[in-house]
């Protein structure tokens, strides 16, 4: 067990050492990411969003806590799913629109522990990308969360249940999973920026039209990539994490999460 945990804590640090560099080697860059910016939502909106993400964190740090204190040998891997999301999602890949896309990296935590403990994890993650990288801002933290801490997580725990539910093999409920929350996160992002601004002609779903098609050419690959990636992370855990997933595995059969 002791020597599991330590591999599981060595992985962790990788991926930590890992961002660290990145950070080294790449400038902040707030402008074209796809985080929504600093002030860029009506104050309105803006309050709109905290209050719909905060009822969510309030019930992800009671899962987290019930979780931790039922098997407290499930922090090391929370911090795993974590690490995991800050590294993947603070990825900007270059658009052929002249904007940038990246993955969510919410896909593992999603399927390891539910969608509600993911949105505490994602949402301190969007906190320090904040704040490090200049990738979103303060006061639209609540429309990012929500988006990609709350409603991506959402839909692909339902897609990996629906999956698991009806026979299919894992490793296919697992990359639907990753790729489903990585899209849903940027459709309900479109979504927030259409109905924040409207187009004058045609009006939300125009604006909708407009903001969803930015990201689609380099997002729905990057959804792909993304999944095939947390297949992988996965069956790596699967070789040297065999009784952390066990207690996930007894957790998810009761549903709880």
């Amino acid at each position: 067990m002791v020597k599991l945990k330590r591999k599981t804590a060595a992985s962790t640090a990788l991926l930590v050492i890992g961002f660290t560099l990145f950070l080294l080697v790449n400038e902040p860059q707030s402008a074209y990411a796809m985080h929504i910016m600093e002030g860029f939502l009506p104050v309105g909106w803006a309050i709109f969003w905290w209050a719909a993400f905060i009822p969510f964190f309030i019930l992800g740090v009671r899962a987290i806590r019930k979780m931790t204190k039922e098997a407290p040998e499930l922090k090391l891997m929370l911090g795993l799913a974590a690490a995991f999301t800050f590294v993947l999602s603070a990825l900007k890949i270059p658009s052929v629109t002249g904007s940038s896309s990246h993955p969510t990296g919410t896909g593992l935590g999603t399927v390891m522990f539910g969608p509600l403990p993911m949105s505490v994890l994602g949402s301190m993650v969007l906190l320090f990308q904040a704040v490090l990288l200049a990738h979103g801002g303060l006061t639209t933290l609540g429309a990012n969360a929500f988006s990609m801490a709350v409603a991506g997580p959402a839909a692909g725990y339902a897609v990996y249940r629906l999956l698991m539910r009806s026979g299919s093999k894992q490793g296919i409920a697992i990359f639907s999973a990753a790729a489903v929350a990585d899209l849903a996160t940027y459709i309900v992002t479109s979504v927030q920026l259409a109905v924040a601004f409207p187009a004058v002609e045609g009006g939300i779903l125009a604006s909708f039209m407009k903001f969803g098609g930015i990201f689609a050419i380099t997002q729905v690959p990057l959804a792909v990539s993304e999944g095939l990636l947390t297949v992988l992370i996965w069956n790596w855990l699967q070789s040297f994490n065999t009784d952390e997933l066990t207690i996930l595995k007894r957790r998810m059969k009761g549903d709880r999460v």
